[in-house]
Formats: structure tokens, sequence, C-alpha cells
């Protein structure tokens, strides 16, 4: 009996290849004199439309006339499929039971003389290749072969048989069997709503019509359908219909039960269970080999195999990576050697299944265990982007299966690293919003003094000053440190730590001085609690040391970041991620200094130093091509530095995407480059199409969107707009004064341009009386020595001379 057809059959672009191959494709056609036909076995995962791809082939060409015999058989075992070819030698050559199955093979051999017999057997559901030895109907020109299977071994294919793997729906393809078998029963549903059911279930025909039916059913809509999918509480089990469509045997869950508990009895016995159970936590796109071979992974598989024998010993990657091919020989996965960090695809219904199919004590410490795999597999330093990416998708997709788990008995590590993965990769926003969440979440399971809940505010403060809320960071690091300093005590690490990052948020909102002195206390402390040469201990002579130039003291600061290279090489070595980091912020100190051509030749030797340990595309090395070349503008070669910030955009663009910091802020250099080396115009259009994508990306009051904004004003005032620039430096004033605070080096800067502004527009007086609030507040914020104070001193005096005699020299400005 062939299966009847299924409701709103989809004629799909495998029954074009089906046919094709059966047709011998192109290599043999029905006629005496042609080669045998081609044997075709259909695989695929259970439920993606096997055997009614194989049915409506056999009407097709049955219908057609060009059979003379059909037999269909379903062949999930030996027993079955022998039994098969029993009742066809019976039914169709009247032959004796015992004998009928040899009869029946052998009356499709060809035979000289004889009027030749067009045959097809179709072979369903085969699920062991060992089931069909001695079975497989012979090779005739005049006979096709069809099989369906969920295996994809090797014995199943050979010089006359072609696999064709059936996938699942396209979306097009969903969306018409869904729209034609809603209205099939006078249902309307909206297109986005269908739309978003069909990758709700993976494009998986089978859950598709059990879908359709069970909305049939209940009375409900594609929305109430999606919400009780999207419940956790809720089991596949209790969105499958009553009564099944189509003649259908088996539920969507319980399609790969079966495959599941035949690959769990396929050498290594009794791993791939487990190893299926990791998988079904972890992200359906991709999984990198690297996690499921992972040390958590193998001992996640030991403890949890199915066998004593696989019990008694560690597992070993070896036998993870068997472990995984047999799954994907049952088509219970997808698996792709050649593309490491995605590995392992896996269905998202199958992993649900899998979930389903565990405890509540199961599931929680099988996720666990797959966030264990995460952190195992994270690298310190993330020297390939590609593969963070791909942990993080899959930290994502673990969080989102399985996040209270992650909380249970405490926070898991993975969670941080995720946001700090982010950071690091320049998405400093989306970090910043994840720990927000995760702040939110430890401190409503675990407490607002919990170790946990206190590291996911201390990261979220952090990830706020990269976000461009310097002052509410510095804020939040004041008030987390007094409850640390309550909970965990003063020398707690986690406590030294936020008073270093407390006193970076102060240094970054202006305050110099009060930063660089809780950095010389903190220093003392790190020293008598941690030691003189812990990372911590350097990182804060590290800041100081930034801190100290930025009060002025360019060659001071060189000479403190010289004798800490010294000790980070000693401690670190020279290829540490620090210790480069040391040699590239010494390059710049020594620029400031006055050392144009050293800092250059320093920039360029530690390029080649950062692409050897590093690689090309890593962020830190496309940073220091950043550095050359603004070293080269500030040699004088502005032409130069804006090829090389042309070239290094195209690259951070590729490696970063156009909306990354970095990138943004090398789009930033190149406009003013291009400027300084004499199109103004030109770096004036460019700086307004970077203001739109950084207000949209960052936001309007983001740092450097406000650099942004100063830059485009200096710019119209060189094309000679003085006085629009003049009044967009006084809308800037107000801005920067606003979210960064009056006294603030950035605030001070524009109040600089905007009185330089005005004087170029004709007000010499109002230049002078700005210049001379200007130099009230940097006598008092920097001191009466610093260069930016002396600076101001001195176009104070060149605008009042203006303003009594009327010159039109040119003063000095303040460019950022």
């Amino acid at each position: 009996m062939i299966p009847l057809r299924a409701g709103c059959f989809q004629d799909r672009a495998e029954v074009a290849r089906l046919r094709q191959a059966l047709a011998g494709g192109g290599t043999a056609v029905v006629g005496p004199t042609d080669a045998a036909l081609v044997g075709g076995v259909l695989a695929g995962m259970g439920g993606v439309g096997k055997t009614q791809l194989a049915a409506d082939y056999a009407r097709t060409v049955w219908q057609a006339g060009e059979l003379d015999v059909l037999v269909w058989i379903t062949a999930s075992n030996t027993s079955t499929a022998a039994s098969g070819y029993t009742q066809a030698g019976i039914e169709i050559l009247g032959a004796e039971p015992e004998q009928a199955e040899k009869a029946f093979l052998a009356c499709l051999e060809p035979k000289a003389q004889q009027r030749p017999m067009r045959w097809l057997v179709i072979l369903d559901d085969v699920a062991d290749p060992a089931d069909l030895n001695g079975l497989w109907p012979p090779t005739s020109p005049y006979g096709r072969t069809l099989v369906t299977t969920r295996r994809r071994d090797a014995a199943l294919t050979g010089d006359d048989r072609r696999l064709i793997k059936v996938g699942l729906f396209t979306e097009a393809e969903s969306l018409t069997y869904l729209t034609a078998a809603l209205a099939a029963r006078n249902r309307t549903e909206p297109g986005r709503e269908l739309a978003a059911l069909a990758d709700d279930l993976g494009h998986l025909p089978l859950a598709l019509s059990q879908a359709v039916a069970y909305i049939i059913d209940a009375g409900i809509g594609c929305a109430a359908y999606r919400a009780l999918l999207a419940d956790r509480a809720t089991k596949l089990t209790d969105a499958t219909p009553d009564a099944l469509p189509d003649g259908q045997t088996h539920t969507t869950a319980a399609a790969w039960a079966m495959s599941i508990d035949r690959a769990d009895t396929l050498n290594p016995a009794g791993l791939a269970r487990p190893l299926l159970q990791l998988a079904a936590f972890l992200d359906a796109n991709g999984i990198p080999e690297t996690v499921l071979v992972s040390p958590p992974a193998l001992t996640y598989l030991t403890s949890h195999a199915t066998t004593a024998d696989a019990k008694r010993d560690q597992a070993t990657p070896e036998q993870a990576r068997r472990a995984l091919r047999v799954l994907y020989r049952l088509s219970l996965i997808d698996q792709t050697p050649t593309t490491p960090y995605q590995t392992v695809r896996i269905h998202q219904l199958i992993q649900r299944a899998v979930r389903d199919s565990l405890t509540p004590d199961q599931r929680d410490r099988s996720a666990r265990s797959a966030a264990d795999t995460l952190t195992a597999a994270w690298p310190n330093i993330e020297y390939d982007t590609t593969l963070a990416q791909t942990l993080r998708a899959n930290a994502t997709a673990l969080t989102a299966c399985a996040e209270d788990a992650l909380h249970r008995p405490d926070t898991h590590p993975v969670l941080y690293r995720a946001g700090r993965s982010l950071g690091e990769a320049g998405q400093v926003t989306a970090a910043r919003d994840h720990f927000h969440h995760l702040n939110n979440t430890t401190t409503s399971r675990l407490g607002p003094d919990h170790p946990d809940a206190l590291s996911a505010r201390l990261n979220l403060a952090h990830w706020r000053v990269h976000a461009g809320d310097v002052v509410g960071a510095a804020t939040a690091f004041a008030e987390l440190l007094d409850d640390q300093v309550r909970v965990l005590g003063p020398d707690h690490p986690h406590t030294l730590t936020t008073r270093h990052n407390l006193a970076y948020s102060r240094g970054l909102a202006g305050d110099a001085a009060g930063a660089a002195t809780a950095y010389a206390e903190l220093l003392d402390e790190h020293v008598r609690v941690l030691g003189p040469d812990h990372p911590h201990t350097l990182t804060t002579r590290h800041n100081l040391a930034y801190l100290r130039g930025e009060a002025g003291d360019a060659a001071g600061a060189a000479t403190t970041y010289a004798e800490l290279l010294d000790d980070r090489t000693r401690v670190l070595g020279p290829d540490h991620p620090n210790t480069l980091t040391t040699r590239s912020t010494l390059a710049r100190w020594r620029g400031e200094a006055g050392d144009m051509t050293g800092a250059a030749t320093a920039y360029a030797e530690l390029l080649d130093d950062r692409t050897r340990v590093l690689g090309p595309d890593h962020p830190n090395t496309l940073t220091t091509r950043h550095n050359l070349a603004y070293s080269r503008g500030l040699a004088g070669d502005m032409t130069g530095a804006a090829t090389a910030y042309a070239e290094l955009l195209d690259d951070r663009t590729r490696v970063l995407g156009p909306d990354h910091p970095d990138t943004l802020s090398t789009r930033h250099n190149l406009a003013y480059s291009r400027g300084e080396a004499g199109d103004a115009a030109g770096a004036a259009t460019t700086y307004a199409e970077l203001l739109d994508d950084q207000v949209r990306v960052l936001g309007p009051d983001h740092p450097n969107t406000l650099a942004t904004r100063h830059n485009l004003a200096y710019s119209r005032g060189l094309a000679g707009d003085a006085a629009g620039a003049a009044t967009t430096y006084a809308e800037l004033l107000d801005d920067r004064t606003r979210v960064l605070g009056p006294d603030h080096p950035d605030t001070l800067k524009t109040k600089g341009n905007l009185a330089h502004l005005r004087g170029e527009a004709g007000d010499a007086a109002g230049a002078a009386t700005t210049y001379a609030e200007l130099l009230d507040d940097r006598t008092r914020v920097l001191g009466p020595d610093h260069p930016n104070t002396l600076s101001t001193k001195g176009n104070l005096a060149y605008w009042q001379a203006q303003a009594e005699d009327g010159d039109a020299m040119l003063g000095n400005d303040d460019r950022s």
C-alpha cells in the first residue's frame, strides 16, 4: 500500500532531483539496451517528508504507465524487508511462501528471450544498512530501487545508487504550505504570523502539519500557538494534536526517539545520547567542535554514558568525534568538519525534544555542563574574532533555553565572559545592555550583596564608561565601592578593581588630578596586597603614567612607560597583550613629547609584532595601524596619513563591520587628515555623514559623537564659514557641559575653539572675553604651567590686542 498523499503536498525541488536520479541522471533511460538505472536513496532527518516524496514518485511513474510492477515495503528491519519480498512473490508469482522471497528477487533479474518487466521497488524507512544485506534488488536496465532512510552511511551508496539528501522546506514552501493547509479548513492568518511560525518550527514539514492540526482542533490562532511553543514549561508533546493528520503514526517529538536509541548502540556505544544532550543547549546554527571535545564535555560524556563500559574509562576526544559522526549518520545533526567554527548544526526541534526528555535536575546539570564546555573553549585573549562571535552565539542560545540553571547555585562564569566578549569586539552598548540584564537577574535571584551580583554591577559600570556615560559610571563605581568594602572588605581584589575603575572614570570625566591622586593611593594598596609584579599593580602604574601625560608632563609619562615596559616584559613576556599595549602608549607619549619620528618608528615596529602575535585582522593590530597613521599626520605627512586611514577603513569595515566604534573612529580621523591636507569642504561633508551614523549607533551624547560635532564645526571654520562654526561650537558647548561637566578637557577645548571662531567671525572682543573665562578655568583645573593653560594665555593676549587695534593675525586653536 502506497501511503496516502499528504494534504497540500508541496512539489519541492527534491521531487525533480528524485525523478532525474531514477531516470539515470542522463546516463541511462528506460530501454532494453541501456545500462542499469541508478538507484535512489532518499536520506534525511525524521519529519522532512522522505516517505511522501517516495510515494509521490511511485504514483507518478505508475500513473504514467512506466511500470509493470510496483512494490512498496516498509523495511524498518531485516524481517519486515524479507516479509515484503515474500508477500510480493506470493501475490505476483503465486510462489510458495518458503520460496517466495528468493523467487521474487530472481524475477527482477533481466532474462534473455523474455519480455522485459519494468519494476520499481521502494524500501521505506530503512533503519540500518546492514538490514538490507542480501536483500538489495538486482541491477537491471528495466528496474528502479528507491530507499528512504535517516541514515547517511557509505554502505547505502555505490556505483548504482545515488544519495539524495532531503532537507527542510524553504521559507517560500513553508509559507505556501501553511497558507493552503489553513485555507483548506476555511482559516486565514496574517502572512507575518505564518512566516514567524515557520521559523519557530524550523521549517520542518512534519511539525508544520501537526501545528496546523493543533491550531484547528484547539480553535486558536498562530500567535497563541507560537506563545505556547515559546513557553519553556511547555513540552513538544503539549503542542501536538490528539489526532495526527495525514495518516501520520508518530509525533514530532517521537520522530527522532528511535534514531537516538539506535545512535546510542553504535560505536562508541553509550556516548551519542549524552553528546546530543550537550548540543541541545547550544546554538542550533553552529557549534565549534572544540566545544564538544573539551575536557568538561568529556567529563559529562563519561558520567552520563548509557553503558557500563563507557562509564568505566574517561571519554577521549577521538571518541567524542566518533560519537558526533554517529549522530551525523543518523541524521540527528549536520556536520561539516571543514568549517571548524560551526562544525555541528542541529535542528531546533531536535534540541527541544532532547531537552524535554530530561528531568528538571538533569536539565540543570546538562545546561551548566554545556556552559562549562563554552568556558573551557573560550580563549582568554580573543585572537580569532570569528570564533569569539560563534561562542557568543552559543552562549546566547544557552541563556535563552536555560537561564535559570545558569544562576543555580550561583551565576555561571560564561555569562560574564559573553558580556566581556561583546565589549572586546567593540559592541560596547550591547555589552552594557548585557550586564544591565545580568545585574537585574543576579540581584533578584541571589540578593544584592551576593558576590556575583556585585561583579555584575562592576561590569555594568565598566561598560557604561565605554558606552559614553562616564559621569554615570563614576557614580555607579562610587556606590559599588561602599558596598564592596562593607561586604568583601577593603583588601578584596574586586574592591581594589572598583577603586581602579573609579579613578579611571574620574579621569575620563575630566578630574585628572583627582584620578592621579586615587591611582597613587591605589598603587600603594596593590603593592601591599598583591605585590609589585601583580598584573593589577602593573595596570595601575600604566594608568597613573597616562594621567601624568594628560596633566601636561608628556616627557615624564614617556619615561614612566619605559620603566613599566621593562617590568611587564619581565613579568608577562614580550608578546603579552598588556606588554604590547604599554609599547603602544609609550609610542604615543614620545610623540606628544615632540619625538614624532621616534613615535612613528615605534608604531611601525609594534605593528610587525602585533601582526605576528595576534594576526593582521585582530582589533589591536588594526588599532596600531590607526596610531601609525596618526603619528604620520603629527609628523606632517597628512596626505600619507589620509591614504593609510583609507586603507585601514576598508579593513576595519571588513573585519569589524561598518558600525563598530573603531571603524567610526577611522572615518573620523580620515576626515580630519583630509581636512588638514587641504580639503576642508570634503572633510566637512565626511564629518556630517559620520555624525549621522554615530548618533544612530552610539547616541547623541556619546563622547565620540560630540567629538565629531566639534571637528565638523572646526572644518566649517576652515572652509570659511566662521560665523556658522561659532554657532555650532556654542551649541556643542552647552551639550558638553551638560554631558561631561564644565571642567572636562573636551568642554574646555570646545570653549577655546568657540573663542577662536568668534574672533575669526569679527568679534575680537567676544573672543577675548571667552578666552579670559577659559584661562581662569584652565588655571584652576590644569594649573598655571600646563601647555593648554599657556596656550590660552597667549590667545587671550592676541585677541585683546585685536580688540584694540583690529589686526587680522591668525591665532592658535584647540582642535581635537
